[in-house]
């Protein structure tokens, strides 16, 4: 079950790596009729749902959690509500790499906390520490690190042009 669990957690990475690097084959695999960025937020739904069951594969539930689990798993769920509530689904799906524009954000947790969304994940799963076993928290981890390197460099002339 160790392996199936680690495949299911790192399972999102190599979609999101191709997505940033050729958003344009997106574009058009999603076709004229279909937001590029709705299509993808769906498919990173699944991808989140075979994460979860991966780790719930893995893990031993007991309540209550650790007094850690509330605060780092509240504001790392604070963090990633704001980032959407300010970005959009358009925004944080990619959307800027699939030729949208998306308005500049200087609010609360951009420019303070760099990834926030990432960093907010990020503190969600080592809440969950208590539960599931270290090397599933940190391949996670790792895989959002790998994308916070990916998402570092964009070339803006690499950005999809819409299709109409």
């Amino acid at each position: 079950m160790g392996i199936f669990a680690a495949i299911g957690v790192l399972s999102p990475f190599p979609f999101y790596w191709w997505l940033w690097n050729w958003p344009q084959s997106w574009v058009d695999l999603c076709g004229r009729d279909r937001d590029p960025s709705k299509v993808m937020a769906l498919v990173a739904h699944f991808f989140k749902l075979i994460q979860f069951i991966s780790l719930f594969s893995v893990s031993t539930l007991h309540w209550p959690p650790p007094f850690y689990f509330w605060p780092l798993f509240a504001f790392g769920q604070f963090l990633n509500f704001r980032v959407y509530q300010l970005l959009g689904e358009a925004g944080t799906y990619y959307g800027v790499r699939f030729g949208k524009s998306i308005p500049w954000v200087t609010e609360f947790p951009f420019g303070v906390i760099k990834d926030p969304q990432y960093v907010g994940s990020i503190m969600s799963l080592v809440a969950c520490l208590s539960w599931v076993p270290f090397q599933y928290i940190l391949l996670w981890v790792l895989g959002y690190v790998f994308m916070i390197l990916v998402e570092s460099k964009e070339d803006p002339s690499t950005r999809a042009k819409p299709i109409h």
